[in-house]
């Protein structure tokens, strides 16, 4: 027994463990990928708030446009990206793929601060043109906005886009391909930690630009400032990412002792397969299912939830600048909940198990979707603007759907992200890359287009100018068993990671 030995001591003790679980020598690769991350959160915070505010405010618009944006605009869209990536991927090697992808999201966001904007009056309809199809279409009252605004609609579109395509499949993809499992435990916390410093820069930004903005002289449209300025913003970030990855390709995908091509797979790599095999390929994977299912749980559960919230924040902040001022803190505090979250999710990460830390995301958005539910049903029964709690009832609800939002965002960055990215890893790289990319940008738009079905299909049906607070006591018990579904799939998953890991240990020990 005594040539056994002894149990293995933790790679870093004390507080460099809890925060800073890096090896010196491995900071040339973590760096980079947290700075890239950084900046991908920062842009895409930034044209999450901007987006909102322009269909939001858009004439005759409101949140209701935004299900009926999601369900006949994004979805649509993120398909076709989708068949458009399989079709790239399959001729393209992996770093012009991603330039091919970033560089024309960037000279969008570009055009439409500087050239689009400035000319909507002239390319949209008008408020009148709007207004009488709404009353000649009842049904569709809150759908013509979307097409009547059509250049806010495609920015929207593309907007959304950039959450799943730049984060969830570029860089995830990216990270995956060159970080092993014993690699990942360690990093993806930290990356979402580092990462969630752009919405804490990105959340004062907003507020400055829409308080520089305000300053303008009268006759000047003051957003068109404010847009110029954030797009600005978010051009300077894409150069970032573009410059970063780039180095990244000469310097430490060539450097052997931080990476080898293959390394951790364990499988022979499969042949390509077609858009229509990959397809198949997903639908008969019970464990890309899964997380699928996961994703779909996430989209439908806060899609909902938000839909109610931005209604309530016009309410109660009509200008587009003050508007775009609120979701501005909002992302702050997000930032900084989030890194705090960070470290208790990275740790939980590294020694609880999976699944645990798997059903904590679906438990804080099933609790506290009770709570903002609740209240907002208060603000439909009573006056809006009635006293309550020290402020008005609308504001109670913006306030309570905000700490929503925010602990919601919280643990799904720093645990439901990482998690998620972290049960691709033991996959054959087929699934990493193809599976992934159908489960990421199908599935996290199918997530928000359910919840818009939903939203849209009641808006429809009921016509007219119907709110979507005031079936707040259909959608509240909708939610809650959404979060029960979301939960039951985790915990199955959890079983199927931890085979899978176990096997890759096992098949380790009997090399070692």
């Amino acid at each position: 027994m005594s040539n056994q030995p002894d149990t293995k001591k933790p790679e870093f003790t004390g507080l460099r463990g809890i925060f800073w679980p890096v090896h010196n020598y491995e900071l040339k690769k973590f760096l980079p990928m947290g700075l890239m991350m950084l900046c991908i959160l920062f842009n895409y915070n930034i044209l999450r708030d901007t987006k909102d505010t322009l269909v939001v405010n858009a004439p005759a618009g409101g949140a209701e446009c935004l299900s009926f944006l999601k369900l006949y605009g994004v979805t649509p869209s993120a398909i076709l990206f989708m068949i458009i990536f399989v079709k790239l991927a399959n001729v393209m090697e992996r770093e012009k793929l991603f330039y091919a992808i970033l560089v024309p999201f960037l000279a969008f966001f570009a055009a439409f601060a500087f050239v689009i904007y400035p000319n909507k009056e002239m390319l949209h309809m008008s408020l009148e043109s709007i207004n009488q199809y709404q009353t000649s279409f009842p049904n569709l009252h809150w759908f013509i906005p979307v097409i009547g605004n059509w250049s806010f609609s495609l920015f929207y579109i593309l907007s959304e886009l950039w959450g799943s395509v730049i984060l969830s499949m570029l860089f995830w993809q990216f990270a995956n391909e060159i970080t092993k499992i014993t690699e990942a435990k360690r990093f993806y916390g930290l990356f979402g930690m580092l990462g969630n410093i752009g919405l804490v820069i990105a959340g004062p930004t907003i507020i400055w630009c829409a308080q520089h903005a305000k300053s303008m002289p009268a006759g000047v449209d003051s957003f068109a400032v404010n847009l110029k300025y954030l797009m600005g913003s978010v051009f300077v970030g894409g150069l970032i990412i573009v410059a970063t990855y780039r180095w990244m390709n000469k310097n430490v995908l060539t450097d052997p002792k931080l990476y080898q091509p293959g390394e951790g797979a364990g499988k022979k790599k499969k042949a390509k397969l077609s858009v229509s095999e990959s397809f198949k390929y997903i639908l008969s994977n019970p464990y890309l299912g899964l997380i699928a299912v996961l994703v779909l749980a996430y989209g439908i559960a806060i899609n909902l939830v938000e839909g109610v919230w931005k209604g309530q924040i016009k309410i109660a902040f009509p200008d587009m600048n003050d508007y775009n001022a609120f979701m501005g803190q909002f992302t702050m505090w997000t930032g900084i909940v989030t890194i705090a979250l960070m470290v208790v999710g990275n740790n939980i990460l590294r020694r609880l198990s999976w699944t645990t830390a798997a059903i904590i995301t679906p438990l804080m958005v099933l609790a506290t979707s009770a709570i903002f539910f609740f209240f907002v049903w208060k603000s439909t029964v009573l006056d809006p603007f009635l006293p309550m709690l020290g402020t008005t009832v609308v504001m109670v609800a913006v306030i309570v759907g905000q700490v929503q939002n925010v602990l919601s965002k919280g643990t799904k960055y720093s645990l439901f992200d990482s998690t998620k990215q972290m049960a691709y890893i033991p996959l054959d790289p087929e699934a990493k890359v193809k599976g992934q990319a159908a489960v990421e940008v199908i599935g996290g738009r199918a997530g928000k287009s359910g919840g818009a079905f939903i939203q849209s299909t009641m808006l429809a049906v009921i016509g007219g100018s119907v709110s979507l607070a005031s079936l707040s006591y259909i959608l509240g018990p909708i939610v809650i068993v959404i979060c029960l579904i979301w939960i039951f799939a985790a915990t199955n998953l959890g079983k199927r990671f931890m085979k899978l890991t176990q096997g890759e240990s096992d098949k380790k020990g009997k090399t070692a």
